[in-house]
């Protein structure tokens, strides 16, 4: 699901991101200058994922989503994911080792039905922790997956975005196809939007 990014406003300020083994300077639009590095994730991130996606998710959705359907949904979203984690394309942000800022990742299965069809892929999983917001962070994190997508043949991108994040993924060129109702539970659905992007 895609991550709540509520629009801010605010002081640019000068980020150094590393992605790989190269790093990258560009300008963030908020607060003290912050530096992060991004690196693909493991199977013993997955407690802190968990914890990551559990402060992102139950304060940047309660904007937009009913309380009682978040607080049923929650308990599916804030789980990390073993399979995102072991896929060589879910990355993490990190203030420094251990101090987790973002995440989010891509793959080649569709969320739900783990269908593949050749050269696309979906987004997954995107969160920012709420300190953090603003700061450049998910930019970041989408634009390795932009880069990695495209490197692996990858030539059209579909998310599930929660209504929150639909502006963010907007600004980075992905258009609104509609509404969608991403299944969670025997009983339970979690509206979101459906969006996709295409890579040159």
């Amino acid at each position: 699901m895609g991550r709540g990014l509520p629009c801010l406003a605010g002081k640019a300020v000068r980020l150094r991101v590393a992605i790989g083994a190269q790093t990258y300077d560009g300008v963030g639009p908020m607060g003290d200058a912050s530096i992060h590095s991004i690196r693909i994730a493991g199977p013993a991130d997955s407690d802190a994922v968990s914890a990551l996606l559990g402060a992102s998710y139950s304060r940047l959705l309660a904007a937009r989503y009913d309380r009682d359907l978040l607080g049923r949904a929650l308990p599916f979203m804030t789980s990390a994911n073993p399979i995102l984690l072991a896929s060589g394309s879910y990355y993490i942000a990190e203030r420094e080792p251990g101090h987790l800022v973002g995440c989010g990742g891509w793959t080649t299965a569709r969320p739900g039905s783990g269908e593949v069809i050749e050269a696309e892929a979906h987004i997954r999983h995107f969160a920012t922790h709420p300190e953090w917001v603003g700061r450049g962070i998910g930019t970041s994190l989408l634009a390795r997956c932009l880069r990695d997508a495209g490197q692996r043949g990858i030539r059209q991108l579909h998310c599930f975005s929660t209504w929150n994040a639909e502006r963010f993924y907007q600004t980075s060129g992905f258009k609104t196809i509609g509404p969608i109702d991403v299944p969670m539970g025997p009983s339970l659905t979690f509206p979101g939007v459906l969006m996709n992007r295409a890579l040159a």
